[in-house]
């Protein structure tokens, strides 16, 4: 079931932008220094492009701290500003896109569009642009509270709108650069945006180098129905959360379905579950992986975060330990709908104990995998070749350690079964994920 001529895998990886990848940041041989040290995050990337990655992901976090008591246990606070680390990144690496996360809450359309377009130009065509209309923080932007989920999806698809605009309103070749005419620009390829809407008021054009790609990779995270729809009408690299192969498929296809009210089809998305691997050589070697991550864990702080971000109305961590978790009514959250909901479902249906959400699940709600490459491979081709993936945005627990281990162990098999190519097929994002070019349409 898997989208027929597509035959490899998409591989994107999620890098924080914080001093550490992994939740078990005090185990030996992590990196506790790549938010003041940037050789860290640039030879991240060195090691995912000879794994040939075709992007990395970084998101970003606006969000208050209240009560500096609350983060002082683990890496929260500093984080890189995401634009600023991907321009860094755009002149240290070759291949690789480069996906930055920036809030349709908190920014304004031209600024995104220049930021973005100005990424473009300096990586030749590896800028993407991770569409998110934000969890929170609006204390941190002049807003008295967060705005409401419904209007927040609204605002996001004129700002996509605008931004997209922006991107069109310079076509190729308007700038002539002509020495003997002594003509700059062709005024005929540039056409003022004057978009007019309920949220936003753009005049345009686009000051901005103009960009490789017609237009850089849209990515979208939301899964509520409101996200499903954004997806659908906008996304070209959609992460998810889902940890059942069947949700997965109902996902994807749900997502397929509603695009097709857009015009667009299974080649204009590339949808990437999250997955957390542990691998060794052996089955033994990766579990000792595993539980060394699950030693140096700091249980308590992660089942905080887990219940915090799924708002689940329970703090996990003072949850009886021999006792399963049963949850009341849970309030629906006006931030990670969709996350809440799977992991509500999966604790109402398995009704597991405190042990069984920290050895399934990252802190953030992804799912971990555990075994041999062979088995690591097994495992995501099942989801490929069955319709529940396009691919995968594999969220590392360690750092180097872990992305050297799925470099050298996990690529490997997937490129013996022909899963993952040999080399990068083009020189832009769009091109190695095997997008259409929207203008073409």
């Amino acid at each position: 079931m898997s989208t027929p001529g597509r035959q490899h895998i998409a591989l994107g990886a999620y890098l924080t932008g914080s001093a550490t990848n992994g939740d078990a940041w005090r185990a030996p041989g992590e990196d506790i220094d790549a938010d003041i040290d940037f050789g860290r995050y640039r030879d991240y990337v060195r090691i995912l492009e000879q794994g040939r990655f075709d992007s990395i992901f970084l998101y970003d976090n606006v969000l208050p701290v209240p009560d500096p008591a609350a983060v002082a246990d683990t890496p929260a606070l500093p984080r890189w500003d995401t634009f600023t680390l991907l321009a860094a990144l755009a002149v240290t690496s070759r291949h690789i896109g480069l996906i930055g996360t920036a809030s349709t809450t908190f920014n304004e359309p031209y600024n995104i569009a220049r930021r973005v377009a100005s990424l473009d130009r300096l990586s030749g065509g590896r800028a993407g642009w991770n569409v998110v209309t934000a969890t929170g923080g609006g204390e941190n932007f002049n807003l008295a509270a967060h705005t409401d989920h419904a209007e927040r999806y609204e605002r996001a698809h004129e700002f996509v709108d605008v931004v997209t605009g922006l991107w069109d309103s310079i076509a190729p070749g308007a700038y002539l650069r002509d020495r003997e005419t002594g003509r700059w620009l062709d005024p005929a390829k540039v056409r003022p945006l004057n978009h007019h809407g309920r949220f936003y008021h753009v005049a345009g054009p686009l000051n901005a180098p103009p960009t490789v790609q017609t237009r850089p990779v849209l990515a979208q995270a939301g899964a509520s129905g409101a996200g499903k729809e954004l997806a659908a009408r906008i996304g070209e690299v959609i992460y998810t959360a889902e940890y059942d192969r069947a949700a997965g498929r109902d996902y994807r296809a749900e997502v397929l379905a509603r695009a097709a009210r857009y015009g667009r089809t299974a080649d204009h998305l590339r949808i990437l579950p999250g997955l957390a691997p542990f691998v060794g050589r052996s089955e033994a070697e990766a579990r000792e992986k595993f539980e060394t991550y699950q030693r140096y864990l700091d249980k308590a702080d992660c089942l905080r975060g887990f219940s915090s971000y799924a708002s689940l109305g329970v703090d996990l961590s003072s949850w009886p330990e021999d006792r399963p978790i049963a949850l009341g009514a849970v309030a629906e959250t006006n931030s990670h709908k969709s996350r809440q909901s799977l992991i509500v479902d999966w604790i109402r249906r398995e009704r597991p104990f405190v042990r069984d959400v920290l050895r399934r699940f990252t802190r953030g709600g992804h799912r971990i995998v555990v075994g041999t490459p062979r088995a690591i491979v097994d495992d995501m081709e099942d989801w490929f070749r069955t319709g529940a993936a396009d691919g995968f945005n594999i969220m590392f627990t360690s750092s180097p350690g872990g992305l050297r281990d799925f470099v050298d162990l996990v690529v490997p098999e997937l490129q013996r079964r022909n899963l993952l190519r040999t080399d990068y097929t083009g020189r832009t994002l769009r091109e190695n994920l095997g997008l259409p070019d929207p203008a073409a349409r």
